[in-house]
């Protein structure tokens, strides 16, 4: 029983950062294969919202958030 509730704590979403997030940061939290992944997301517009600061693009963890709730109630539908 012990071993269940390590389980269940372990895949419950952490908090994410107050700064804004950048493709790095994307590749590691969803554990996606390249930055790449995140780059077609944003061209063929199915991933998060994302805004470039000068030639960076970054990511407000809101509308990462939000994106991510769209997709479990897509997947439950």
């Amino acid at each position: 029983m012990a071993d269940r509730r390590s389980t269940v704590a372990q895949a419950e979403p952490r908090a994410l950062p107050s700064r804004f997030l950048t493709p790095d940061d994307l590749v590691e939290m969803f554990e996606l294969p390249s930055v790449e992944t995140v780059y077609q997301w944003r061209r063929k517009r199915t991933g998060p919202r994302g805004f470039r600061v000068g030639r960076h693009l970054r990511f407000d963890p809101d509308d990462v958030r939000a994106w991510v709730e769209s997709q479990i109630k897509r997947a439950a539908a």
